[in-house]
């Protein structure tokens, strides 16, 4: 059904990031450049943009509180354990509830960056993308570093399938690079597309009281190009 749009704005809006990096045992030699890579995503962003890093294996540790201060992000980044599992569907619904409750921004954005399947959660993809989406919670980005031979054909295909299910289902997008030396651009990628995201409101026709999940769907026309490709969220859970 077609909504009628109340509200529509562009602006450089301050956000509240949660950036999870895996800290398994694959990622070991991976680290450094994925750190060097975060801190560029951070001087890339608004000033007034705050910051909670969150390591993960086989469980989600979170090295830092919301801050804007650059020393606090570096040394939680410079906690590097390398060991065990990739607990990442745990760690996001983690990161997610505490953003609910502490961030002082509306704009939230996790940023994912990880080299292989989930293989130590409690909780499932599934679980994670509903757990978001009943919050209407962050936008999820993903950078997936499987291009090596850390896991068989069909792990690297399952956690490339999972990366992209969380970016597309809350309007973010899912980057896997061939090389580690292009997640420094992704990153600088990323930061400027979260600071380029235009807001669209709408109060929708179906009344709140039916409750369930409301699929958006948005299309963009400009005469005189060609066509427009829209990301955004896939949906949301209406409140009662």
């Amino acid at each position: 059904m077609v909504q009628t749009i109340a509200d529509f704005e562009h602006q450089d809006l301050p956000i509240s990031l949660a950036i999870l990096v895996d800290n398994s045992g694959s990622m070991g030699t991976k680290r450094q450049a994925v750190n060097a890579s975060a801190i560029e995503l951070v001087n890339a962003s608004n000033r007034e943009d705050e910051t909670v890093i969150v390591n993960f294996a086989d469980e989600a540790y979170q090295d830092t509180g919301l801050t804007s201060s650059m020393s606090e992000l570096q040394q939680g980044l410079s906690h590097i354990g390398s060991r065990g599992g990739t607990a990442l569907y745990d760690a996001l619904i983690v990161s997610a509830d505490y953003l609910k409750t502490a961030a002082k921004h509306s704009k939230q954005v996790i940023l994912i960056i990880t080299d292989g399947e989930d293989n130590a959660s409690g909780n499932s993809l599934e679980e994670a993308v509903q757990r978001i989406q009943d919050l209407q919670g962050p936008v999820v980005y993903s950078i997936g570093l499987l291009f090596d031979d850390t896991g068989s054909r069909g792990e690297v295909h399952k956690a490339k399938r999972a990366l992209q299910r969380l970016s597309d289902e809350t309007g973010g997008t899912a980057y896997f690079p061939k090389k580690l030396a292009q997640v420094d651009e992704i990153a600088k990628e990323v930061a400027g597309d979260i600071r380029s995201q235009y807001t669209i409101g709408y109060h929708s026709a179906k009344p709140a009281s039916q409750g369930g999940y409301r699929t958006v769907h948005v299309d963009a026309n400009v005469k005189g190009t060609e066509r427009l490709t829209v990301k955004t969220r896939s949906g949301y859970f209406a409140k009662k």
